[in-house]
């Protein structure tokens, strides 16, 4: 979910990408040059033939490159892995290759990398709504200190990695083809229950026209299967109006769409036979670049950049949202709905960005009329083709004080949505602190959420919790967070509340995860405790013998992460995702830090309104708890024997995943310290006070080594770490490396300096 405040960055469709201010890039002293940052950090993403030819050098000046510096032979890299990494192999180039070589990288047009920066679940913003103005990359054969520094990298790895580095026993996607396939037990799809829908996004689902790409389906029969059987009774999909129907003044835009409906009608149907429904998120109208007004200028409402919205309180454009849903509705009968968000994301509607003022129509209806108007003309489609869908309408982005006004205008018909946990008060390590979002570290719902749904249910509304049942953006690089006793008792409070449905999870969170079952769970009955409903899905998953151990280690996990320092600044911003992943620089770099994206060294905006001291001791106060609950998990591993691989197979995995989220959360930690001690250093005076910063930061750094390649292991034993749906891997084993690379650059080149000692 994208806040108001940040939306609007305008990337035209054409041969000029943006730039933004174009700051220097960030430097890399670990590396002997550039070069050498650019062969280590595609080895294993792009194919060696490709690195070549972006770079203008031959496959061997790249082969020996790599393999000077000790690098195993490049792994072959299948078309679908190439397909699903693009936005990994764009974020660890932002910093390398100007646009005409990263292009070549990609192996992409101008149009395509232009698209993907605006749509790609804001691309542009996660990459800092800015360009590093990077200079060509050349190739110049290595002197003596570039051979040296080359063999210094391959000893430290040998050194670090004495067995050799870890080679994936589960490389990268795996995980897609495990969820590809139908499970090996089957269990009959829970369609009953007090909450429904229960929808969800796909957890492996690519951004781009889904439609129109059979190999890159979101969502194949098994493993629609694996979520009806945790309990999902609901799925979801970014539509594009323009793309589905005819787009009347420039039918171009809308070519195949009908190849599309079909597709989606197939889709739905599938779904269908697993008992599961396809829901569409809409966020229309969308807005048109400038150029299209100059034919339609009575359609064109505010502007931002270079784009203008699509004036929905023009009775065409009205005309038009209800043609194309009901053109949707026709053409996919057994279309589940669709779900609106009026007042953020993309420019839609003249007040989607609170600017309608600059609207003269828009301006005199005000912003509960013309966003009522938008649902309006969704609801007027879906009647108009005579369909059963439902349209559930979303409060997000919604003033608090505007939300009453919008409800009282909307028909008593369709469904509100809010954010459970929104405006739920806190207090961590003294602080105290809001919830906006994102939250599976506090338990909700709170009060703004009750009031909205109290106001719609007025109405006659139904009403919709959104949750983050799974993960969330206090950690989205592990498939869930096993803090079930958390969501279970939130799913309590909602079945307290009447709610009648749950969103599970925004783009993230939609792995099959035991998160997913204990809400199916709670939701079956309303007598059922927290505790039963534990203890019932880890029986099933992990056996009589292990069951009460691993309730014991979800209350453990649950209990450490209600200590997280939960702020939206933090979980947008903090390394949470990149864990150990992000570098660390000997200066100050400048940047600030992006929405989960780059974390760079901006601690201020890490920390949001913690003390640093307080941030850094919430952090490892959760990373602590976490190890103590995975050390309980171990010990029931070690001690207990049973006669079911598969149980013993299934409590690793959850070894894995708990041990990797505390990584990410004492690695922050870690990070932190060291900007902190940084810091310190540059200012203190005495020699005594910079030996005790000295030796702190070597400890910070011996750290994170340890984390890194500890966090390597995990990853290449399991695909899932590291891994979101619109990020794509936020890291990979040579990405680890790196930070070892990184960590020892500083601790043995410029430690030693900061104490007047001899330095490399």
């Amino acid at each position: 979910m994208i806040l108001p405040f940040l939306v609007g960055v305008a990337v035209a469709l054409t041969h000029d990408l943006p730039a933004g201010s174009a700051p220097e890039p960030v430097a890399l002293l670990h590396f002997p040059d550039r070069f050498h940052a650019y062969v280590w950090r595609n080895w294993t993403v792009v194919p060696v033939e490709r690195i070549a030819k972006a770079a203008g050098v031959s496959i061997q000046e790249v082969l020996q490159t790599g393999r000077a510096m000790g690098l195993p032979d490049p792994p072959r890299l299948s078309a679908d892995f190439q397909r699903r990494s693009a936005l990994t192999v764009i974020r660890r180039n932002w910093h390398l290759l100007p646009y005409d070589q990263l292009l070549k990288l990609l192996g992409w047009t101008p149009e395509q990398l232009a698209y993907a920066l605006r749509e790609d679940d804001f691309l542009y913003i996660k990459l800092g709504s800015h360009k590093p103005r990077c200079e060509p990359l050349r190739y110049r054969p290595p002197n003596e200190a570039t051979r040296r520094r080359q063999r210094e990298i391959a000893q430290i790895l040998r050194r670090e990695f004495p067995d050799g580095i870890p080679a994936p026993s589960d490389p990268p996607f795996s995980f897609v083809r495990r969820l590809s396939k139908p499970a090996t037990v089957k269990r009959r799809p829970d369609t009953s229950g007090l909450f429904s829908p229960r929808y969800c996004y796909s957890y492996f689902a690519l951004y781009g026209d889904p439609l129109l790409e059979p190999q890159a389906d979101p969502y194949p029969d098994g493993y629609l299967q694996q979520l009806a059987a945790a309990g999902v009774n609901g799925v979801w999909l970014q539509a594009v109006l323009y793309k589905l129907a005819p787009f009347p003044w420039n039918p171009a835009l809308s070519d195949r769409w009908e190849e599309r409906l079909a597709n989606l009608r197939r889709l739905t149907q599938r779904a269908q036979r697993h008992g599961i429904r396809i829901y569409l998120y809409l966020n229309e109208p969308r807005a048109m670049p400038l150029a299209f007004y100059t034919t339609h200028p009575a359609l064109k409402g505010v502007t931002e950049g270079d784009y203008a919205a699509l004036c929905s309180s023009h009775p065409e454009v009205q005309k038009y949202l209800a043609d194309a849903v009901a053109t949707i509705c026709r053409a996919v009968p057994d279309l589940g709905g669709f779900f609106t968000i009026t007042a953020s994301e993309n420019l839609t509607n003249c007040w989607s960005h609170g600017q309608g003022n600059q609207c003269e129509r828009c301006r005199l209806l005000g912003m509960a009329t013309v966003i009522a108007q938008v649902n309006y003309a969704i609801r007027q489609g879906i009647r108009q083709a005579g369909s059963r869908a439902q349209l559930i309408v979303w409060d997000w982005g919604w003033p608090d004080d505007a939300t009453e006004a919008i409800l009282r205008r909307l028909p008593d018909d369709v469904a509100l949505q809010s954010v459970s946990e929104w405006s739920l008060p806190i207090q961590r390590g003294g602080v105290p602190a809001v919830i906006g979002e994102y939250a599976l570290s506090a338990i909700g719902p709170g009060p703004r959420a009750r009031k909205n749904w109290e106001l719609a249910r007025k109405r006659g509304m139904k009403v919709l919790a959104k949750i983050q049942a799974a993960n969330s953006w206090e950690l989205s690089a592990v498939p869930y967070i096993p803090a079930l006793e958390n969501v279970a008792q939130h799913i309590a409070n909602l079945r307290a509340e009447n709610v009648d449905g749950l969103m599970l999870g925004w783009t993230l969170g939609g792995y099959p995860s035991p998160n997913l079952e204990v809400v199916a769970v709670m939701g079956r009955d309303r007598r059922i405790t927290p505790e039963e409903a534990m203890l019932e899905v880890a029986t099933r998953r992990f056996g009589k013998e292990y069951a009460t151990t691993v309730v014991q280690a979800w209350k453990e996990f649950s209990a450490a992460f209600r200590e997280f320092p939960f702020h939206i600044s933090t979980v947008y911003h903090a390394p949470l995702q990149f864990g150990p992943a992000n570098l660390l620089w000997e200066k100050p770099t400048g940047y600030r830090a992006t929405m989960v994206g780059f974390c760079y060294d901006d601690l201020d905006t890490w920390r949001g309104p913690y003390p640093t001291e307080v941030f850094i001791q919430q952090l490892l106060q959760v990373a602590d708890g976490f190890d103590r609950a995975v050390a309980t998990l171990r010990h029931a591993l070690q001690s207990q024997s049973t006669t079911s691989k598969a149980h013993q197979r299934a409590l690793q995995e959850e070894i894995r995943v708990g041990e990797a989220a505390a990584i990410h959360f004492r690695s922050t930690a870690m990070q932190a310290r060291f900007v902190q001690l940084r810091q310190q250093l540059q200012t203190a005076t005495s020699a005594d006070d910079r030996r005790t910063i000295i030796s702190a930061l070597r400890h910070v750094l011996d750290t994170e080594i340890a984390l890194a390649r500890r966090l390597l292991q995990l990853q290449a034993a399991d695909s899932r770490i590291g891994f979101e749906a619109s990020n794509q891997y936020y890291y990979l084993g040579v990405d680890l490396m790196e930070k070892i690379l990184n960590a020892c650059d500083l601790r043995d080149r410029w430690l030693p300096a900061q104490s007047g000692s001899a330095s490399r």
